[in-house]
């Protein structure tokens, strides 16, 4: 069963918490896609994501490389999937694709402090458990790290 994990980023911005979360999933074997609403929030993570540490980098591709299909961790603006991830993470209201059973796992970060963005992640919540996923909400304690709440 697909897994729906919603992050709720406070005081942390994506460029921050993403790199980290991506980490964790290749540490673990997984392929991944990200994807975003616009073509200049994948430019800006695909520049980020080379030079967010000095001692190394995330490897990574943007869809419309001829390479896609090869990446460990591929950031696209659609809902396809063609490096054949296992997870999914969700930024900037991408919405959540009609092949969600598909996946291992599906994960959505949105803006605490946005009240669209909050509104919006409400709303998939009660979508996602209607149509029986396995949800889980996520927010960083005081020390910024992840304390399951829901």
């Amino acid at each position: 069963m697909t897994e729906l994990l919603f992050y709720h980023l406070h005081r942390q911005p994506i460029e921050k918490v993403l790199p980290s979360l991506l980490e964790k999933s290749l540490e673990r074997g997984w392929r991944v896609v990200v994807q975003a609403a616009s073509e200049e929030r994948i430019e800006a993570l695909d520049a980020h994501l080379w030079t967010y540490r000095d001692d190394g980098f995330l490897p990574h591709g943007i869809a419309k490389e001829s390479e896609a299909a090869t990446q460990p961790v591929l950031l696209t603006t659609s809902d396809d999937n063609p490096n054949g991830a296992n997870v999914r993470f969700l930024i900037d209201g991408a919405a959540v694709p009609e092949d969600a059973a598909s996946y291992q796992r599906i994960v959505l970060l949105f803006d605490g402090e946005d009240e669209d963005a909050v509104a919006a992640a409400r709303a998939r919540w009660s979508d996602a458990k209607e149509k029986g996923f396995e949800v889980t909400y996520w927010q960083p304690d005081e020390n910024g790290r992840w304390k399951q709440k829901a």
